[in-house]
């Protein structure tokens, strides 16, 4: 190991050899000072050395030379080859927001402080926690794929998710939402998404990664495959009932005009230069179910949302967890506990329509009021 100066130059370098690797770095403290004094920069060139040989400054060479943008573009492919269409999509949207940010900066070059400001701009611009946190644990992801992210570990925190609460429509505003969306020819597709999702708690992603192998319209039933739910548990096979399979139904005989019928095929297909391409799901419909939301008054109504309203349907019925899960697939604890208050509820208000006019806190016997109040 060795330490110098460069030229007549007050800070130190080192020039070291660690597993076959030249390192010639500049010496900085904590404070990403340059270091002058002859036994600090000693005391820092060993803590990095052991830092190289534990892996916590990541690989070196051609692997941490690439931009992020080369980077992403290498993770995204090949997780591609083993993830659903859907993941893929979803992982080229969301890496669009950090290639806006780190694009051409190297991996190298990525400091726990670069992602830091990369957190606080995107919260300045009233992006969620949750949404931002995904967005991180895809950087992550890449960095890790390259072993750059080692160096990262313990100085990248996750924001605090406030979770946006699910709205539920009211009978009238589900109403008003199915009676616009069928106003326009064009928004058939949505239309006919939205009557799925509120009748099978099925999500978007889960109703783009459709296919027509996973319909049977005679059996009255879909299959949600494995490789389209969010985890394995959401692997399922849901009963159509009656709009369901009529909104189906119609989707099936927009396939057969646009020769779109194949197992293969996907029930929501895509659609480039007004051209159908059947053997790709439909990527978005938001453009679409924002203009629709907004004609029904509902702005701020999220597609998911369907997803939310319908579960909370079940569990107004007493539906329990368990077959709450067998229909929607993985649901959290939390929303869990959530539904188990709506079925505490439905039953109060069961319960509470038995009354007689008579039946008041002032016309309950004293001893039972008394009993009441200890």
């Amino acid at each position: 190991m060795s330490i110098f100066r460069r030229g007549k130059g007050r800070w130190y370098w080192m020039d070291d050899q660690v597993n076959g690797v030249r390192y010639r770095l500049p010496l900085k403290d904590s404070a990403g000072q340059k270091i002058k004094n002859w036994q600090e920069a000693l005391r820092r060139e060993r803590e990095i050395v052991t830092d190289i040989q534990t892996g916590k400054l990541g690989s070196v060479g051609p692997i941490s030379r690439q931009t992020f943008n080369a980077a992403a573009d290498a993770y995204i492919e090949k997780r591609h080859l083993h993830k659903a269409e859907n993941t893929y999509l979803t992982d080229k949207e969301r890496s669009k927001r950090l290639r806006h940010f780190f694009g051409e900066t190297s991996l190298r070059r990525i400091t726990p402080e670069m992602v830091v400001r990369y957190q606080a701009g995107r919260k300045a611009g009233g992006v969620s926690g949750r949404t931002i946190n995904l967005e991180v644990g895809l950087l992550r992801r890449i960095l890790k794929d390259h072993q750059q992210w080692a160096r990262l570990t313990g100085r990248v925190g996750m924001l605090n998710e406030a979770p946006k609460p699910a709205r539920v429509l009211t009978p009238e505003e589900k109403a008003k939402l199915l009676e616009v969306a069928a106003i326009r020819e064009s928004w058939q597709v949505v239309r006919c998404a939205t009557v799925l999702a509120l009748n099978t708690t099925m999500r978007g992603c889960e109703l783009r990664g459709l296919r027509w192998k996973d319909v049977d319209l005679f059996e009255r039933t879909l299959t949600i495959r494995r490789l389209t739910t969010k985890t394995d548990a959401g692997a399922r096979v849901i009963p159509l009932n009656r709009d369901a399979l009529l909104a189906l139904s119609e989707l099936r005989g927009r396939a057969d005009k646009l020769g779109s019928t194949a197992p293969e095929h996907y029930v929501f297909p895509a659609c480039m230069n007004g051209k159908v391409q059947p053997d790709k799901p439909m990527k978005t419909w938001d453009t679409t179910w924002l203009r629709i939301t907004k004609k029904a008054g509902l702005s701020g109504f999220r597609f998911h949302d369907l997803r939310h309203h319908a579960i909370t349907e079940l569990a107004e019925k007493g539906l329990s967890d368990q077959t709450i899960m067998i229909i929607a697939g993985h649901v959290s604890r939390e929303m869990l506990e959530h539904y188990s208050h709506i079925r505490l509820d439905a039953k109060r208000r069961a319960l509470e329509s038995l009354e007689t006019p008579l039946s008041t806190l002032d016309s309950v016997p004293q001893a039972a009021q008394v009993g009441r109040l200890n």
